[in-house]
C-alpha cells in the first residue's frame, strides 16, 4: 500500500518530488523500484537521492515523510534510516548489491579532529621558527628519528653533527650542550607530532574504506588529502635542507636560513590539508543529518541559501577567506626574509608610512638582470614586510 501511494503522490505534477526528477526517469519506474518486504513496503527509494542531488533531495524529502506516516505497513524508522544512507547505481533489483552515497558520520567527526591536529601541528611550527630551532636536526630519517636521544654520547653526537652547518658557524656560535638540546627538543617535537598525525589519519582511513564506511567519492577525497600529507611531510624536508647548503657557510652576506619559498610552500600546503579536511569532515555530517531528517524544515532552508542576499553573502565570505590566506602566506615571506626585524614600529616604517623608493625598489636583488627587479617583491625584506603590512590592513577593512 505504502508504494502504491507514493506513486500516487510522485505523479502529482508540480509536487517537489516530481519537479525535481530528471527528465529520462519516469515515475512509474522509481514506484516499480521502490524496495518491497513481506510485511512492510518502502514508500520512497532509496534509489531517489543519488539521481536527483542533495539539494533537490531536501524538497523531496518531506515527499518521503508524508508517505512513511501515512503508509499503513510504514517500515520502521531505522530501517529507513539505513537504506537511505546507500544506493545502487543501477536500479534497485534483485541480486544487484547497493552503494552507500553518504560517508559514514564517524568519517567526518575523525576527518575534523585530523582537521585540529593539522591547526596544532601549525602553531607548534610557528613556535619552532621562532624560537630558531628548525634547522637543530640535520638529517631526514622518518623512522629511526623518532626517537630522542637519551644518553651523553648520543647528545654529543648530535651536537657534532649539528656544529658543522652554517647555523652553528654563523648564527648560534658558541652555544653550550644544554641551549642545543631545547632547540632540538622544539624541532624533534614538531616532526614528531607530524610523524602522529600520519599514522592517525592514514590507519583509519584504510580501515574505513575495507569497512564500506565511505563513498566511492569519499575515497577518492581521503586518497587525495592522503597524498597531500606524504608531499607536506617531503616538502618539510625539501624547507629545512635549503637552510643546511654549504654555501650559506661561504658567502659573507649570506645568513643561514630556510628558503622564504619553500617555507610559504610548507604553510600553504598546511593550509590546503587543513581546510579540506575542515571542509570534508562537515560536508559529511551535514550529509548524514540531511539523510537521518535531522535537519528541520529543508525546504525553507533550500529557499533561504539560494536567496541573492545569502549567495552574495557567500561570496563575500570565500573572497574574505582567500584574502586572509595571501595575508597568512605573505607573513610566511616575511618570517622567511626575517622581515619583521627590520621595521618595527606601526604605522610608520622608519621616517614615513612607506620606506624610499630606492629602497624598496633596489637594483641589488635583479642580480644584474634589468628585467628581474621583480625579485624585490619576494626578497627584498622592506618591500615584503611593506606588502604584508597593506595586506592585513586591507582584510581587517
Amino acid at each position: 500500500m505504502g508504494s502504491g501511494l507514493c506513486s500516487r503522490m510522485m505523479a502529482q505534477r508540480g509536487s517537489p518530488l516530481h519537479s525535481a526528477l530528471p527528465r529520462h526517469l519516469s515515475i512509474s519506474s522509481l514506484a516499480r523500484d521502490s524496495l518491497t518486504y513481506k510485511k512492510t513496503s518502502i514508500a520512497w527509494s532509496p534509489r531517489v537521492p543519488a539521481l536527483i542531488g542533495r539539494t533537490n533531495f531536501l524538497a523531496a524529502s518531506e515527499v518521503a515523510s508524508t508517505a512513511r506516516r501515512n503508509s499503513k505497513y510504514a517500515i520502521p524508522l531505522l530501517t529507513f534510516r539505513r537504506h537511505a544512507s546507500s544506493v545502487s547505481t543501477a536500479a534497485v533489483t534483485k541480486g544487484n548489491p547497493q552503494r552507500r552515497t553518504v560517508d559514514a558520520p564517524i568519517v567526518g567527526y575523525w576527518s575534523l579532529f585530523c582537521a585540529s591536529m593539522v591547526f596544532g601541528i601549525v602553531v607548534w611550527g610557528g613556535l619552532t621558527r621562532l624560537t630558531e630551532s628548525g634547522l637543530s636536526i640535520v638529517e631526514w630519517a622518518p623512522i629511526t628519528g623518532a626517537k630522542l636521544p637519551t644518553s651523553d654520547a648520543q647528545w654529543e653526537s648530535e651536537f657534532e653533527k649539528y656544529k658543522q652547518f652554517p647555523e652553528y658557524q654563523k648564527v648560534h656560535i658558541g652555544i653550550t650542550l644544554d641551549d642545543f638540546k631545547r632547540i632540538y627538543f622544539m624541532e624533534w617535537f614538531h616532526r614528531n607530532i607530524g610523524r602522529l598525525f600520519g599514522v592517525v589519519y592514514l590507519v583509519p582511513m584504510t580501515y574505513f574504506i575495507s569497512k564500506g564506511l565511505v563513498t566511492r567519492a569519499g575515497k577518492a577525497k581521503l586518497t587525495g588529502l592522503g597524498l597531500l600529507l606524504l608531499g607536506q611531510g617531503a616538502m618539510g624536508w625539501y624547507m629545512v635542507s635549503s637552510g643546511l647548503e654549504k654555501e650559506l657557510a661561504e658567502r659573507p652576506d649570506a645568513v643561514p636560513r630556510v628558503s622564504q619559498y619553500r617555507l610559504a610552500s610548507h604553510l600553504s600546503l598546511a593550509y590546503l590539508l587543513y581546510a579540506g579536511l575542515s571542509l570534508y569532515g562537515w560536508n559529511v555530517i551535514r550529509a548524514n543529518r540531511l539523510v537521518r531528517n535531522k535537519i528541520a524544515n529543508p525546504d525553507s532552508l533550500r529557499t533561504m541559501l539560494v536567496k541573492p542576499s545569502i549567495v552574495s553573502f557567500r561570496r563575500k565570505i570565500v573572497a574574505a577567506t582567500l584574502l586572509v590566506g595571501t595575508t597568512c602566506l605573505s607573513g610566511a615571506l616575511v618570517a622567511g626574509l626575517d622581515a619583521g626585524l627590520i621595521y618595527n614600529e606601526f604605522p610608520t616604517m622608519g621616517h614615513g608610512i612607506t620606506p624610499p623608493l630606492s629602497e624598496l625598489w633596489n637594483p641589488f636583488y635583479a642580480r644584474g638582470d634589468p628585467s628581474a627587479m621583480w625579485r624585490n617583491l619576494t626578497e627584498n625584506p622592506s618591500t615584503v614586510q611593506l606588502e604584508h603590512r597593506a595586506l592585513a590592513m586591507t582584510t581587517l577593512l
